[in-house]
């Protein structure tokens, strides 16, 4: 025991006192920070500086109102047939030119929208919802309905989702918050098992490569080293994930603290004579000042994340012992890392099942068979009870899936153990399944 928590230390502090380790842990939050700050920039400053001329060539008697611009799209009517429309579109005074032809406002047909460069689906779609405004509004005008009588038919309606507790107590709740929750930690169990997992791969066969393993086994039995390996590289993984926690939440408060001082500031409208637009233009600006940081502490009130994270860091430290002592036996079967592809194909795709099927379906039906049996597998439960805890999951499912992935850590490294004693000590022989079952079943 003593030589394991020796070869622990060693790979927890030899790594944790690397600068690179230290540089990246506290960096990648900022840079995470930082390229969605630069997403939206320039998602933002792409629909802020695109703007599309379009001339309108209307035939349509039918409608009486016109498109009106504003955004990123400007409408102008054009005086004249379309042939000359589109001779002024050539001559670059244009984007685009929009035909509306005579229609049955019932049905309109042959819209075309003419222009020598592809138009964007954004831009077909903005065209569409303002044709689709334009033919309403006569409708409504031709009925004889206002706007303000058929607004006063639309009311808006908020569902509270109420959990029962097993103690029988009721508990609010938010599905989209679980949604959230839960994919959140499964790409996060995804990217972690497998980063951290192929680390214990990479490590085994760089000592392997530089003999350094011949004068260590002389001293450690090959199962104290790769054990010592495994939870050394893991309570790195753990050290470093608990810290960009840290720093993400302080980030996260940082950024919503003055996002909701901003929101305090509401915007000055102009109010008209009109005390039917004057009520629509208040509703408006009633739904437009509700705060957000509210909405979400009501969202989180009844997610219990105590247990979540307990619970996440459960799953997150066994399902990386799980897998990486799969990854420890690879990096001790084969010579260098080209060699590795043909063993970790059956080791990752029940990590891409997981992943793709609990973001899917178990999070649109976190009760139902597959969504159990995804959380009770070892190879596939770290990724999918993560995802399902949010919703809650009975003590007994819970329990039972625990206890699985406890037994299959142990399996796995007893199995690990079996191919890792052979293989460590084979140089310039490639190995094949063939061989590892042999591996595996050699006697000591």
């Amino acid at each position: 025991m003593n030589k394991i928590l020796l070869i622990i230390q060693r790979e927890y502090l030899t790594r944790v006192k690397k600068k690179s380790f230290i540089i990246m842990t506290f960096l990648t939050p900022l840079l995470i920070a930082g390229i969605y700050g630069l997403i939206g920039y320039f998602t933002y400053k792409g629909i802020k500086d695109t703007s599309d001329k379009i001339a309108v060539v209307s035939e349509n008697s039918s409608l009486q109102d016109q498109l009106l611009s504003g955004g990123n799209i400007s409408y102008s009517y054009f005086n004249g047939n379309l042939d000359k429309a589109k001779s002024a579109l050539k001559e670059n005074d244009f984007d685009y030119v929009l035909h509306i032809p005579e229609f049955n406002i019932n049905k309109p047909t042959n819209i075309q929208l003419f222009g020598y460069k592809q138009a964007s689906i954004t831009l077909e779609n903005r065209i569409s919802r303002d044709l689709e405004s334009l033919i309403k509004n006569q409708k409504l005008r031709l009925s004889g309905i206002s706007q303000s009588q058929l607004d006063a038919l639309s009311t808006d309606v908020d569902v509270e989702i109420i959990k029962i507790g097993d103690s029988g107590t009721e508990k609010g709740s938010s599905a989209g918050a679980s949604a959230i929750i839960g994919g959140s930690i499964g790409i996060f169990m995804f990217i972690f098992i497998m980063l951290y997992g192929v680390q214990v791969m990479r490590g085994v066969i760089e000592e392997k490569t530089n003999r350094i393993i011949e004068v260590m086994i002389s001293s450690v039995k090959p199962f104290q080293l790769m054990m010592g390996k495994i939870i050394g590289i893991g309570l790195v993984s753990l050290t470093q994930f608990l810290l960009w926690i840290i720093l993400t939440t302080s980030l996260s408060g940082v950024a919503v603290g003055i996002f909701a001082e901003k929101n305090k500031a509401k915007p000055k409208v102009e109010m008209s004579s009109n005390p039917e637009v004057n009520a629509q233009i208040q509703a408006e600006l009633d739904k437009s000042s509700a705060n957000p940081v509210l909405d979400i502490q009501k969202s989180l009130s009844g997610i219990p994340m105590g247990k979540i994270v307990t619970l996440f860091l459960f799953y997150f430290l066994f399902g990386y012992l799980f897998y990486s002592a799969l990854y420890a036996a690879i990096g001790s079967a084969v010579d260098n890392e080209t060699e590795t592809q043909q063993f970790m194909m059956p080791v990752m795709l029940p990590l891409f099942f997981s992943y793709f099927l609990s973001l899917t379906v178990v999070n649109n039906d976190p009760y139902g068979t597959l969504a159990y049996w995804l959380s009770i597998i070892p190879f596939t439960s770290p990724i999918a009870m993560a995802v399902r805890i949010p919703y809650g999951v009975p003590t007994w499912e819970l329990a039972l899936s625990m206890g699985l992935l406890i037994l299959g850590f142990i399996f796995t490294t007893w199995l690990a153990g079996r191919i890792y004693r052979v293989g460590i000590l084979m140089y310039g022989k490639k190995t094949t399944f063939k061989e590892l079952y042999k591996w595996i079943t050699y006697k000591s």
